[in-house]
């Protein structure tokens, strides 16, 4: 994956009639700006999921400390078995509405980032249209002039 400083640090090579170095560099700059931008929101959201990766292994391990539970309370008797069960339910079940909300809030943010991923590649290629649409206007400008001063 390039990152900023790859594009801010891409050369050209100059070549006669070619495409002017201050506007490549201008749209460089641009492309850099946006690209940090979202490079940086990339890591934001990798960090959310490594934070919400780890509360699913929390939710995870008081799953397993509640059940370890549960064998134990079966051993004092029927009544604390009764109990224990009732509560370790209500707690698993919480645990997983929330893991579940966890993971839909995740899924959210996934969805939420591949849909501002394809709208920015969107506009990529309607400005690249646009700039090629202008350059070659100016390259037809360019060629009548210099077909009009040989005539």
């Amino acid at each position: 994956m390039l990152t900023p400083l790859d594009i801010e640090s891409k050369k050209f090579k100059k070549r006669p009639f070619g495409y002017s170095e201050l506007e490549v560099e201008e749209f460089l700059t641009k492309i850099v700006h946006d690209y940090e931008k979202i490079y940086k929101e990339n890591i934001e959201f990798k960090d959310k999921i490594t934070a919400l990766t780890e509360g699913i292994q929390h939710y995870k391990t008081i799953e397993e400390t509640l059940q370890n539970t549960l064998i134990v309370a079966q051993k004092t008797g029927e009544e604390i078995t009764t109990n224990a069960r009732e509560k370790a339910e209500t707690i698993l079940k919480e645990a997983e509405i929330k893991a579940g909300q966890i993971i839909a809030d995740a899924n959210q943010e996934v969805t939420k980032i591949n849909y501002q991923y394809e709208q920015t590649k969107r506009n990529y290629i309607i400005f690249k249209a646009k700039l090629e649409t202008m350059f070659q206007a100016q390259l037809e400008i360019l060629q009548d002039t210099v077909e009009e001063k040989s005539a």
